[in-house]
């Protein structure tokens, strides 16, 4: 059955344009009688045969139009389509499920199949184009997705297109609500990413390195062969380096400026940074073995930003006690090394500084707020006592922020309560210390160098004032605002720390008998009845405490344990397991009022069992689970801390895990082994 078809629009005018000039053609016929009937006669001849003449034209012609219209519509859509088929810009069309419909040449040849296999999936071309990719609802009409193929990197542009809007809805096909194909374009960005790891692999890596222990390591050497220890060294950091092609220049006696490319990390990382075991072979009769601490920056803007990161890197590297390398890569911090005992100084110097530096903000102040860290112990408590001494000796205002008491503290703060000697306002808890602090405050942070630790963090955003008096390693998290930071890793105890600032503090200073024993009481706690982490200075710091009136069987009653406490201790013991060297165990938390202390003390009775190169006991409290981790001297377990978010030193370290104890057993396990694998233990 034949279907008209009819012209419309501006071709249909253009090819009526003679019918219309009939029209007047005729009209002007018309008014020619009136003037001549003979040219008027003359006009309509040939006008009929005008007209005859054109609508012969317009009906045979009209046939041959169309023919030639859809014949260069072919020849149009056939060249579109070759030069889509021909683009050297591999394209694909898929279905909503991921099936390619259509695919041009580029596309098959940089896949590596044959056009047999359409309506495949996309996934079955590329196998790292999963269908998820496609299925996922968060991009509306278009994405960009990256993945590697066979050593290939593409970038792929994922276009919707939408049946309804290129299709006109009922000529052919009857398209479903929101049907559309998926348009993939395809770029190799190979070469753009090598040329891209180039530059990165080129960038400047800046470096510091400290020579830890370089006085004291001399102090051990003959004078002649002293010259002889440093070149030896010099060569050592100076092979290290030029192996990799980068540059060492030696800033002072002790100090040297490194700079290596970043294609150069990788290797060192892997090696685990030799040089820091290299440099301690160094041995021409030196008693004691030289260590290095290496800060490294990389990643900034600038190189002088690279610059800054490395002696943020080597501050912190010296600030967890040296030996170590600090890669600090923008906001980011890796730690390696810090295995070896840190080394006690034998001078005082810094102490009186500190000391001196903490007496001048104190005088310049109204009052003085000190604060340890949550679930505060015999040496966050003591220590806390000691700087309230020195502020009330200098006539200032001073308070303690505490919140929970523990079984180890509730002996030493009744011995300040309704004591005549105190202020009954001495103690004050997170409300109270929130409403009474002020610009105009001392805030004294002891025992702690964590912000989340402290026993509370909203202080520190409310004095300008804040000092910071510590012996624990410092780790990624840090109290940033500090006008005073005292940290040494190589301390026993912040007691010890706080008592030889006392010592400086001011010449009429005297300590009463009950404030020596809180002293004291850390130092014991912390030391393990100076049997682990103890230093000269440790003794020396307990005999000034002595001298002042600390009176050990006074201390030693303080931490009698009660009978549950003392059963629970023995289960956390006798229910110990040895993995890989280290005993894992769970300390009861039924009625105990502190179990956390309890699980200390039994991670130290685990040390005395003999095979057992650290302890670590569990336990579960306030909906956390508390680790405490001992070792003696074979296992540093405080890198192995730092690897569940918490930390310490090498032989005195815990986390909290916000966990049940058996999800925590699994976690612990887990690291040891990854650790192990990695030659880390």
């Amino acid at each position: 059955m034949k279907k008209k078809v009819k012209l419309k629009g501006q071709l249909k005018s253009y090819l009526q344009w003679p019918l219309v000039l009939s029209v007047l053609l005729l009209i002007m016929n018309l008014c020619m009688y009136p003037i001549s009937v003979k040219a008027g006669i003359l006009m309509s001849v040939f006008l009929v045969v005008y007209v005859g003449i054109v609508v012969m034209l317009y009906v045979n012609g009209r046939s041959r139009i169309y023919s030639d219209l859809v014949s260069f519509a072919a020849q149009y859509g056939q060249i579109q389509r070759k030069l889509l088929k021909e683009l050297a810009i591999p394209y694909a069309l898929l279905e909503e499920d991921g099936k390619v419909i259509w695919a041009n040449t580029a596309f098959f040849q940089v896949s590596g199949k044959s056009k047999k296999n359409l309506r495949k999936s996309i996934s079955w071309f590329f196998p790292e184009f999963t269908k998820d990719i496609l299925s996922a609802e968060e991009w509306e009409d278009s994405r960009m997705v990256r993945f590697s193929c066979e050593e290939r990197d593409y970038r792929a542009d994922v276009r919707r297109v939408y049946m309804d809007e290129v299709l006109d809805t009922g000529a052919f096909v009857e398209t479903e609500e929101e049907s559309f194909l998926i348009a993939v374009y395809l770029f190799d960005e190979t070469e753009i990413n090598r040329y891209i790891r180039m530059t990165r692999e080129q960038r400047l890596v800046a470096g510091l390195v400290y020579l830890d222990n370089y006085e004291e390591a001399l102090d051990t050497v003959e004078e002649v062969r002293r010259s002889l220890l440093v070149a030896l060294v010099d060569r050592k950091i100076n092979k290290y380096i030029g192996a990799f092609g980068g540059i060492v220049k030696k800033i002072e006696k002790d100090k040297y400026f490194i700079a290596v490319q970043e294609k150069d990390l990788p290797v060192m990382r892997e090696s685990k940074f030799e040089l820091l075991q290299d440099v301690k072979t160094v041995n021409i009769g030196n008693e004691m073995a030289v260590t290095i601490s290496i800060g490294l920056g990389m990643s900034g803007k600038t190189f002088a930003e690279n610059y800054d990161y490395a002696r943020i890197a080597i501050d912190l590297a010296l600030a967890r006690g040296g030996d170590q390398v600090v890669l600090k890569e923008g906001e980011n911090i890796s730690y390696f090394g810090g295995k070896t005992q840190q080394v006690e100084k034998a001078t005082r110097v810094k102490a009186r500084v500190k000391a001196h530096a903490l007496q001048e903000f104190i005088e310049s102040r109204d009052k003085v707020m000190v604060m340890g860290h949550k679930l505060t112990d015999a040496d966050s408590f003591g220590a806390s006592i000691g700087i309230y001494r020195a502020a009330k000796v200098l006539g200032k205002r001073a308070y303690i922020v505490l919140n929970q008491v523990t079984s180890s503290v509730r002996p030493m703060r009744e011995c300040f309560l309704d004591n005549p000697a105190y202020e009954p306002d001495m103690f004050l808890n997170n409300e109270q210390a929130i409403e009474m602090i002020d610009s105009n405050t001392v805030l004294v942070v002891v025992d702690t160098n964590r912000p989340s630790y402290t026993e509370c963090s909203e202080l520190l955003n409310r004095t300008p004032t804040i000092v910071v008096l510590d012996h624990h390693r410092q780790t990624n998290e840090q109290i940033s605002n500090a006008v005073l930071s005292y940290i040494e890793p190589y301390a026993s105890s912040a007691c010890e720390m706080v008592a030889e600032i006392l010592q400086y503090f001011d010449e009429g200073l005297k300590i009463k008998a009950v404030e020596a024993d809180c002293l004291y009481a850390g130092i014991i706690i912390d030391t393990d009845n100076f049997m682990g982490k103890t230093g000269v200075r440790t003794f020396e710091a307990a005999a000034f405490l002595r001298r002042c009136g600390a009176d050990v069987t006074r201390v030693r009653k303080m931490f009698r344990n009660g009978m549950a406490e003392y059963k629970a201790r023995a289960e956390a013991v006798r229910h110990a397991e040895v993995y890989h060297g280290f005993a894992i165990s769970v300390c009861p938390n039924e009625n105990i009022e502190s179990p956390t202390i309890v699980g200390a003390q039994a991670a130290n009775e685990l040390l005395n069992i003999i095979g057992v190169k650290a302890s670590i006991v569990l336990t579960y409290y306030q909906k956390r689970t508390y680790i405490s981790a001992r070792s003696i001297d074979e296992v540093n377990v405080q890198v192995l801390m730092e690897r569940m978010g918490g930390g310490g030193h090498m032989n005195v370290a815990g986390a909290q895990l916000d966990c049940g104890v058996e999800e925590a057993s699994e976690i612990v396990k887990h690291t040891i082994d990854k650790m192990h694998e990695e030659g880390e233990l």
